[in-house]
């Protein structure tokens, strides 16, 4: 991952910094390229995001509302959520319990099985 969660110039992750969900959404849905991987997403609320099939891995999530989001068919792998509120989410199968915990308390990057 490099030195830590980076501030992307890519005009797609700068609309989730000013939390501009519906235009991420619907550029996304028109087929917009973007590239979140390894960005900083600290603090969003992000709970209207289309998360459906984003990368989003070693991305640093600590304290981002992603409260009712499923990440089924993301990319989760190196992904940091400490303090994240995460009610309601499903999250890929290939994340343990474990990981999800200690990522959740302890700011690990989660690993897949």
């Amino acid at each position: 991952m490099g030195n830590g969660p980076k501030q992307s110039t890519d005009p797609m992750y700068q609309m989730l910094r000013d939390e501009q969900i519906e235009t991420f959404n619907t550029k996304k849905a028109s087929g917009e390229k973007f590239d979140l991987r390894g960005t900083n997403l600290q603090g969003l609320d992000l709970r209207a995001l289309d998360v459906e099939g984003i990368d989003f891995t070693d991305c640093y999530m600590r304290g981002t509302d992603l409260r009712g989001l499923d990440f089924s068919t993301c990319t989760l792998e190196g992904v940091s959520i400490r303090s994240a509120k995460i009610s309601g989410i499903y999250l890929p199968k290939e994340l343990s319990s474990e990981e999800i915990l200690m990522s959740l308390n302890h700011g690990t990057r989660m690993r897949y099985r």
